[in-house]
């Protein structure tokens, strides 16, 4: 049996069960792990996540029982002992050798795992770019359970399959706080995002830039031009799910370093869409070109100076 921990927040969850949904395919006996949303574990968290894989209309899962993720997880004194001990010396990876824990971009090796307890973000587009098509599919976007903003989300959204779309995902709020900037600050700069805008602009000078961003105010000074830009502001709280419905109807994607953004062009099923994204997703993360074109094949990576890599 396979056990995968479900942690983080709606953009991490969708890649987390993208994993499952493969392993799945593949004919793995795999189940979820929900402990981490436990309300006893939440409260101790700076940022408290609620499960949210549930809005989707076509997700559906298997949840693995206390019991099975202890015979995981449940360690005696000395079993803790002699797994500090291989990791010091190099001998494996993780103290416990039943874990697998995420710790590159990407391994390929999870897929073939078998009798594990898998932890990990799985942010790389080609853990499941394969199976893209069927996460569409099941990622289904519920309705606004308000029926005035459903009825405007639905319009904008066919505004946005009739002209040249392309959705901006602004990430600032946490992303602005030290201990946060310092691992995630100065990646989607600003000379990122008028480089990104400018090469659509180039292409189709009659391009309307649709924002979404947690910061309105910064929005609405940025981006006063209504004749060129739409700032999308009525979506919160757990009904954040409609911004992503809202970018998948866009032509073009302008991603931050933000698996949010990442889903919202992840579900764009238009067939000339076009994706930009940051070239690295965290500064102690090392990057080469090769590397992140082979992880992220067919979106076009922009640095922070806003040069295409």
């Amino acid at each position: 049996m396979l056990i995968l921990k479900i942690a983080g927040g709606l953009g991490n969850q969708m890649q987390q069960y993208s994993v499952y949904t493969k392993l799945k395919k593949m004919g793995k006996d795999i189940k979820l792990d929900l402990s981490w949303f436990d309300p006893s574990i939440q409260k101790n968290m700076l940022a408290p996540r609620e499960f949210e894989l549930s809005t989707f209309k076509g997700v559906t899962f298997e949840e693995c029982t206390k019991e099975e993720r202890d015979l995981f997880l449940k360690r005696n004194a000395l079993q803790k002992v002699t797994g500090k001990v291989a990791c010091k010396l190099g001998l494996r990876s993780d103290e416990n050798p039943n874990v697998f824990s995420e710790k590159e971009m990407y391994h390929p090796e999870v897929f073939e795992l078998e009798d594990k307890y898998i932890s990990g973000y799985f942010a790389c587009q080609k853990y499941y770019a394969d199976i893209m098509p069927d996460m569409q599919e099941i990622f289904l976007f519920p309705d606004h359970p308000d029926e005035i903003l459903h009825k405007r989300n639905m319009a904008l959204a066919d505004r946005m399959d009739q002209e040249n779309s392309v959705s901006v995902h602004i990430r600032r709020g946490d992303y602005l706080d030290p201990p946060n900037f310092a691992i995630l600050g100065n990646i989607a700069t600003q000379e990122y995002y008028d480089s990104a805008m400018e090469y659509f602009r180039v292409k189709d000078p009659s391009t309307h830039f649709y924002i979404f961003t947690s910061d309105h105010e910064y929005a609405r000074e940025k981006f006063s031009d209504e004749s060129r830009y739409t700032i999308v502001d009525w979506n919160t709280g757990k009904n954040s799910v409609q911004d992503l419905m809202l970018m998948s109807h866009c032509r073009g994607n302008i991603c931050a370093n933000s698996t949010f953004s990442f889903w919202g062009a992840r579900l764009n099923r238009r067939p000339d869409k076009m994706v930009i994204r940051t070239y690295k997703m965290r500064n102690n993360q090392p990057v080469t070109p090769e590397i992140m074109h082979d992880y992220w094949a067919d979106w076009i990576l922009m640095d922070e100076k806003g040069s295409i890599v």
